[in-house]
């Protein structure tokens, strides 16, 4: 099984090889084995590409957003037809099962394009600001050149989120993936060239942690946005700082998903496997704390256990599959010692635990694991895991599950199952956090503002908002009549 590129970077609309970058391998997760064989950026290459979106921004920003979004546009259709192929190459790439990838990743992506070309007109509109006599008007303009540094457990998804609101606005960008996941965004910057975008304007480079320095500093670049880990986040922001450079950060959480004995509990266990297992477990914004009231605990983890059970482990291939592998043999080793440490440290285990005994080869697969009898200061409940591995947590009454789920240091996203939408409400208003759902869990659609507080970041992707975020606010005052100074 190979998914070798025509060469390991793409820039100026072409792909490019520098031999002399280090070697990258890529991985498949179900089984180990090497499919691709990329190099690291030199730094020629990243002045190469940096060069490249400097020179090609100005004059995309001449156009009109109208002309710009038709090219966007375009490009979620080429997506949509070529999912199922964009699809297995996002699950070679990341070991995700095939039933998601088809419906998740790059027709999110093709969402975000089709979304952003869409509202381009009306979305980077000023406004006009009567002063008697005179009068002043806002106008959004481009910030430049703008680097995207992506996270391995959605890279087709991240490339488009952070491309095209970067694109509509008049920016150029500069798009690093994960090196454990260097395939996909090749692919998003080959449709974008098809579907008319000038070349230079999206450029892909791999790398790993050497790389992205280079670009963070670089004097060009005006604008860095990054998923990953807050220990990342807080290298970036820092670096970005030293140079005055818009940021944005998409960080990681240990959010709170709080069920209240009024709920409809199929529904709410539904909600947190959906909000622990899913991607196994690889999602950011996962409730992996899941506060359960006392007076249901029992029913709630019996039937949560025999559904976990049913879930089917397998070839990401097969479209029966439900769990594939965690995205590398260091990931499932970090996930297993915190398997470890929740059984040290006094949880109750109640189903999973180990790695699958029927997966056969070198996959690097974790079994869907579900611990009770968490409690607050146990490292299970405080660390983010990233791996396919569920807290619960008992509770008694609202103010102390309101107090207990804010007392951490992350605050992405957090959710609330009850039949009492008053309190629902209620609940959501209080929750630190900058995602919440209620009666639901982890859905992220193109329309909604997505990003985080406290440590899990600042900005937001999606929606209008993130165009504030690939902009700024120019204010042209006008006078009208003759200029009176006293002196």
């Amino acid at each position: 099984m190979k998914a070798q590129p025509i060469a390991s970077h793409f820039i100026d609309g072409e792909y490019v090889e520098d031999t002399e970058g280090t070697v990258i391998e890529s991985l498949y997760p179900a089984t180990g084995e090497v499919i691709a064989r990329l190099h690291a950026a030199t730094p020629a290459i990243v002045e190469r590409a940096i060069a490249a979106a400097k020179r090609a921004q100005p004059e995309w920003a001449a156009m009109s957003p109208t002309a710009r979004g038709r090219i966007l546009k375009r490009a979620a259709d080429i997506m949509r037809e070529r999912n199922r192929e964009l699809s297995e190459l996002e699950t070679l790439d990341t070991g995700k099962p095939i039933q998601e990838t088809i419906v998740a990743d790059p027709t999110s992506g093709a969402d975000s394009f089709e979304f952003f070309g869409g509202i381009a007109a009306a979305g980077l509109n000023g406004s006009y600001i009567p002063l008697g006599q005179d009068f002043a008007y806002t106008k959004r303009v481009p910030l430049g050149v703008c680097v995207g540094i992506g996270a391995w457990n959605y890279p087709q998804q991240i490339a488009c989120w952070k491309g095209a609101p970067a694109l509509i606005c008049g920016n150029a960008m500069v798009f690093k993936p994960s090196e454990n996941t260097p395939l996909g965004a090749l692919k998003i910057a080959e449709i974008l060239i098809e579907a008319g975008l000038p070349k230079g304007l999206y450029n892909v480079i791999q790398g790993d942690r050497t790389t992205g320095p280079l670009l963070v500093n670089h004097r060009d670049v005006a604008k860095v946005s990054l998923t990953g880990s807050v220990p990342t986040g807080r290298k970036v922001a820092a670096a970005a700082a030293g140079s005055l450079k818009h940021v944005t950060m998409e960080l990681g959480g240990k959010s709170p998903l709080i069920v209240f004995d009024d709920a409809d509990i199929d529904s709410a266990i539904g909600g947190a496997m959906l909000g622990n297992f899913y991607s196994t477990g690889q999602v950011c914004s996962n409730g992996t704390r899941v506060f359960v009231q006392r007076s249901i605990k029992e029913t709630f983890l019996s039937r949560l256990k025999a559904r976990t059970e049913n879930m089917v482990i397998g070839d990401p291939m097969d479209e029966a599959t439900q769990i594939g592998p965690m995205v590398s043999f260091d990931q499932r080793q970090k996930v297993m010692s915190y398997i470890e440490k929740g059984k040290v440290e006094g949880a109750t285990l109640v189903t999973g635990g180990g790695i699958p005994n029927h997966v056969t080869g070198e996959g690097y697969y974790v079994q869907p694991t579900v611990f009770a009898d968490v409690t607050d200061d146990m490292t299970i409940a405080r660390e983010e895991i990233f791996g396919p591995v569920m807290c619960v947590l008992d509770f008694d009454d609202e103010a102390e599950v309101i107090a207990r789920a804010n007392g951490t240091e992350f605050g992405l996203s957090g959710g609330v199952f009850t039949s009492d939408l008053t309190r629902g409400h209620r609940v959501a208003d209080q929750l630190e956090a900058g995602t919440l759902w209620i009666n639901t869990y982890n859905l992220c659609p193109v329309e909604i503002p997505f990003g985080g507080s406290k440590q899990s970041g600042f900005g937001r992707e999606n929606s209008l908002a993130a165009l504030e975020h690939y902009s700024e606010l120019k204010t042209v005052y006008v006078g009208m009549g003759k200029v009176e100074a006293p002196y």
